[in-house]
């Protein structure tokens, strides 16, 4: 992929509400095998796609572009020896030393694709409609399913699910809902209806932890209102709970292995795949063959440095 089909790219996975980060790199110093303004997408599992340079940069890239995504924090990086920048870092840059034979050296800023919120309005009653209608013009990715129609299955951990079913099988669309275990788990209706309902999923078996998630009754308490006021209010609260940051939902990440070089002393991927050797029972892996060339004409002093 070119530099604006990763960019497009990374657009169409935040509408599907998948968190991503986006690496440009800004600056480069030859020879190296990635150009200026070249661009990648990181998941948050640790997947690359596209283009900003090769084994020697991408573990480094990666890493940071994980924590980018679980903090929502912009981060830029030079990547290179210490040597090569004279000292003159500015504050806030992470410099991450990596021992590359080409000797380049790489600026790479790592942005948060912040994900559009899935909304999921259980019902087919005005307010629902209305609902699902407002968080459209927010450019929210807004679903409008008829109760009998819900199953678990059409939400995640980063949906917000509202249910709005007025008194239709309220209990079984809201196990279904509370087994998604979504981000936001909202019951339109009384404070006591909403007890009749929770209260008898307790008694059915569902954990305490999860029944307590449930908002009843769903939105901002603005009294007494009308069905698009209702709206407007649960709305609002979601827009307030997600500024705040308290809709992070369920993380999806996995763990990437990394591990040190025990030659020039830089992050690489671990695993299947990646360049290693085995030596007194442990793999030791590498950034290129010529580490792991000089790895094998004497491993106990390389990997002895590994222990100091």
């Amino acid at each position: 992929m070119n530099g604006w089909e990763v960019m497009e790219q990374a657009a169409e996975l935040a509408r599907r509400g998948e968190a991503v980060a986006l690496a440009t790199v800004v600056w480069r110093q030859g020879p190296s095998s990635s150009q200026q303004g070249s661009r990648a997408i990181i998941t948050a599992d640790g997947e690359l796609h596209g283009w900003i340079g090769g084994a020697c940069a991408e573990p480094a890239v990666v890493r940071a572009a994980r924590h980018v995504i679980a903090t929502g924090t912009a981060e830029l990086l030079l990547l290179g020896n210490l040597d090569q920048f004279g000292g003159a870092v500015p504050e806030g840059v992470t410099v991450i030393p990596i021992s590359c034979q080409s000797e380049g050296a790489l600026e790479v800023y790592i942005e948060p694709v912040v994900p559009v919120p899935h909304l999921v309005v259980v019902g087919s009653s005005p307010m629902a409609q209305t609902l699902a209608d407002l968080a459209r013009t927010l450019g929210w990715h807004a679903e409008l399913i008829d109760g009998a129609d819900f199953t678990a299955a059409r939400a995640d951990g980063r949906s917000l699910v509202v249910v709005a079913t007025q008194g239709q099988d309220d209990e079984g669309v809201l196990e279904r809902a509370v087994a998604a275990k979504p981000a936001y788990l909202g019951l339109v209706g009384s404070r006591k209806r909403g007890a009749a309902v929770v209260g008898y999923l307790a008694d059915r078996g569902l954990p305490k932890a999860e029944l307590d998630r449930v908002k009843v009754p769903a939105g901002l308490d603005l009294g007494s209102t009308t069905h698009p006021e209702i709206a407007v209010a649960i709305l609002a609260e979601l827009v307030q709970l997600r500024a705040s940051g308290a809709l992070a939902g369920g993380s999806t990440q996995q763990e990437v292995d990394h591990a040190v070089d025990p030659v020039c002393g830089m992050t690489v991927r671990a695993g299947a795949g990646a360049l290693s050797l085995e030596h007194a029972g442990v793999t030791y892996y590498f950034c290129c063959a010529g580490c792991r060339d000089a790895f094998g004409e004497d491993p106990a002093k390389h990997a002895k440095r590994l222990l100091t």
